[in-house]
């Protein structure tokens, strides 16, 4: 599977409608943003691969399918690991790599001030997790670092995300697939979706925008 998924669902259309009011708190936000990729999760393991193994139930021997391959879900800090907790309730057996990212509110780049992520096998499925796709610099930047430590099975999914992040990546990483909520109108001059939802990192932790509106965030 390659290319953009605009995830269609009405669960999640209406989650991504209350995350974008300003006057929505701290701890609904959080909650919204996990049920919103709870939909997200569904759609971006859709065609994992399963295999047949036997099944003992109450009344008789029988085979059923089960997830077979390795998954290793990376959430890009801070905002990414709102994004966490459902992925890991669908896949709880998959390992987790972390990854900081910032990105400069004049360039617009992004620099990684936390790695930890380790050499992966070939064949498992690596899942990016970030709320915001908007310029599309630290995902690049992320996804060369993943290719570098042997990952080649890509995917990345957000809940909301520009046409500009979205063409960057594709640009970039054309075998990787997008999973997006919501594709927005555009960015403003600072690398900002609009209309957005504001800093998905601030509004899940309770901290003070620095610039709003504008400030690019650090996802």
């Amino acid at each position: 599977m390659s290319g953009l998924h605009h995830v269609q669902h009405p669960v999640l259309y209406d989650r991504i409608t209350q995350m974008r009011d300003r006057r929505t708190d701290q701890s609904l936000f959080v909650r919204l943003l996990e049920e919103a990729c709870f939909v997200l999760a569904v759609e971006a393991t859709r065609d994992f691969a399963l295999k047949s193994i036997p099944v003992a139930t109450p009344l008789e021997d029988t085979r059923g399918p089960i997830l077979s391959e390795a998954v290793v879900l990376v959430p890009i800090l801070r905002a990414g690991l709102g994004m966490l907790p459902p992925f890991r309730t669908l896949l709880p057996q998959a390992a987790v790599s972390f990854i900081g990212a910032l990105r400069d509110e004049h360039t617009l780049e992004p620099s990684i001030y936390l790695d930890r992520i380790p050499a992966v096998t070939s064949d498992a499925q690596v899942v990016l997790l970030d709320p915001m796709l908007a310029t599309g610099g630290t995902a690049v930047t992320i996804l060369n670092l993943l290719k570098e430590r042997g990952a080649r099975r890509l995917r990345l999914v957000c809940c909301l995300s520009s046409p500009e992040g979205i063409r960057r990546v594709q640009e970039a990483h054309p075998e990787v697939t997008i999973f997006t909520g919501a594709i927005d109108r555009g960015l403003n001059e600072r690398g900002f979706i609009l209309p957005g939802l504001g800093d998905a990192g601030d509004r899940q932790f309770g901290t003070r925008a620095r610039s709003l509106p504008g400030h690019p965030g650090d996802g």
